[in-house]
């Protein structure tokens, strides 16, 4: 009985309000080093998903996980420009200076905007 009350509570996506975050401005307020850095960034379409060759054969696991990286990279990229052009008085990372902000920094926008939950303490020392 519990359960199929939990399941008439739970909130389920239209597929209306799923296309409409593709131009819809997010942001999202980051805390680093005692201070707040608000991002703003938009989901892409696949059409605006950045296109990297998706190489088979990596010599190493390093060389791979560097790929990866960059691809994860490349896409946080394109969702704050894409936001940046919809809103540029708001911006405030952009592809021009993400390469100049501290890397802890980065790891943190780029976790945000992609969903994932981590606290930069655990990979990094931020001290």
């Amino acid at each position: 009985m519990v359960k199929k009350e939990e399941e008439n509570k739970k909130e389920v996506w239209s597929m209306d309000d799923l296309i409409s975050l593709t131009n819809e401005l997010q942001t999202a307020d980051i805390k680093f080093r005692g201070k707040t850095l608000t991002v703003q960034y938009c989901e892409l379409t696949e059409k605006e998903e950045p296109v990297l060759d998706m190489k088979q054969n990596f010599p190493s696991d390093t060389e791979r996980n560097a790929y990866y990286m960059e691809i994860g990279t490349t896409r946080v990229k394109a969702m704050l420009t894409k936001a940046n052009k919809m809103n540029p008085e708001g911006a405030t990372v952009t592809g021009e200076n993400w390469s100049e902000l501290p890397s802890t920094l980065r790891f943190q926008v780029a976790n945000e905007i992609m969903g994932v939950e981590s606290d930069v303490s655990e990979n990094f020392i931020t001290g």
